[in-house]
């Protein structure tokens, strides 16, 4: 695998330097945006009680689906923003409104002393972090391939994921830390609170490493940025891509938010077991995820896009339903991390090479805008209630595998979606404004 170009010149530090600072903001912001999901059964019993765990625990991820509606929105809009005023100046907006949210959510009372209020408040900062990373992910996305060198798009787009994974690590890491030195009861009345406190505390620095950024070349040499009617229109003319885009992403999007987001409480909740064995698993399958994700960019650098989104959508067919009803058979520690791992191996090398393809097949004059309103509608439809349907079908059927069938669901759109982008030689299939 590449690493950053000759390695101690001074463009190589600064091509480094660069993706660590933008990177860091996404870090923050998905650390933020993760905890919610982590945490979900002591955060349904703080703002969702309920004589039924199932109604509660429903409850709870309703509301952390409820932010996966406002990306769309966000994408447009602050997708807009970015690609009028620029990179640096976007992200810097996308990171005060996320740091917002989670402060709110951070220092709201629980049910038992403001009553509704409670979830009222919880829901805002759940909007608040949505309406953010609906841009976040395509801003950061679209400048890391911006800056990236000729023929080596896939593995610097992959940093965006990847400091997504860097985030699961540390957000896994303090949970499990919690855990050890804690008692549960502690954790559930108020030691949750402290990851979601740890990534306000950080905040400051983070800004102060965003503003350092400098605008991408590519952006500074645009003649003409397009007004936020432009927008509409050039995003309206090019529908079929951003809906085979979104269907492409789905893939994406469904199996990170079931092997990272879900897996704590399906290990707890479903499997039996420990909290401990959950996050501990939900850590290590997020290095898992760091590792593959810049190989799977790089080879779709060497052999292209298509042959590798093509293979893994396959493997995941034809792997999800039967990985997971062996897990739901057989649930131990070793079995659920054997699993999960492999998750993560068909995420990693799919996703490495999804983002750059994301990227390319949008009208350039409205990248951002098209690429996040794409990840943001597969996000809405598919990954942000992963969580909510999974615990849904699992109720419904009875099967505790029937994950498993969510994420076939997810392979054969993506499938689907990258045979009707690729049907041509070219994947520039957007029509300029």
């Amino acid at each position: 695998m590449h690493a950053f170009p000759q390695s101690g010149s001074p463009s190589a530090r600064s091509k480094a330097g660069a993706v660590f600072r933008v990177t860091s903001g996404n870090f923050l912001e998905q650390f933020d945006f993760f905890l919610f999901g982590f945490y979900a059964t002591q955060i349904a019993a703080v703002f969702f009680p309920s004589s039924s765990e199932f109604a509660s625990l429903m409850m709870t991820f309703a509301v952390f689906g409820a932010g996966f509606l406002m990306r769309p929105l966000g994408a447009v809009i602050l997708g807009a923003y970015i690609d009028d005023a620029g990179r640096k100046k976007g992200l810097i907006v996308t990171l005060s409104i996320m740091a917002s949210g989670t402060l709110l959510i951070v220092l709201v009372p629980g049910y038992t002393t403001i009553g509704l209020w409670a979830p009222l408040l919880v829901l805002v900062g759940r909007l608040l972090q949505g309406f953010s990373a609906g841009a976040e992910l395509g801003g950061v996305s679209v400048y890391l391939a911006e800056m990236a060198t000729p023929g080596r798009k896939g593995f610097y787009t992959s940093w965006q994921s990847a400091s997504q994974q860097a985030a699961i690590v540390v957000a896994a890491a303090l949970g499990y830390a919690l855990n050890q030195f804690m008692a549960p009861a502690v954790v559930a009345d108020w030691g949750w609170r402290i990851p979601f406190a740890v990534g306000c505390v950080i905040v400051p620095f983070i800004f102060v490493l965003r503003r350092s950024l400098e605008e991408t070349e590519e952006f500074t040499r645009r003649a003409q940025r397009p007004t936020m009617k432009q927008v509409f229109a050039t995003l309206g003319r090019n529908w079929n891509v951003v809906v085979a885009g979104m269907l492409m992403v789905a893939m994406t999007t469904t199996a990170f938010y079931l092997i990272t987001v879900y897996a704590p409480t399906f290990g707890k909740s479903v499997l039996n077991l420990s909290a401990t064995d959950a996050l501990l698993v939900t850590l290590l399958v997020g290095v898992s995820n760091f590792v593959w994700l810049p190989i799977g960019g790089h080879l779709s650098d060497r052999f292209g896009r298509k042959p590798m989104l093509i293979a893994m959508t396959l493997l995941a067919v034809f792997t999800a339903y039967p990985a997971l009803s062996f897990l739901a058979a057989s649930p131990s520690f070793g079995h659920m991390l054997q699993v999960l791992l492999w998750l993560s191996f068909l995420y990693g090398l799919y996703n490495g090479a999804m983002i750059p393809a994301l990227t390319e097949i949008m009208p350039v004059e409205v990248r951002v805008a098209g690429f996040s309103l794409a990840y943001s509608l597969a996000t809405a439809v598919f990954g942000g209630f992963t969580p909510a349907i999974c615990t849904w079908l699992i109720h419904l059927s009875g099967d505790k595998g029937a994950p498993g069938y969510w994420m076939t669901f997810a392979a054969l759109c993506a499938l689907c979606s990258t045979l009707l982008l690729y049907r041509d030689s070219s994947a520039r299939v957007a029509q300029p404004a």
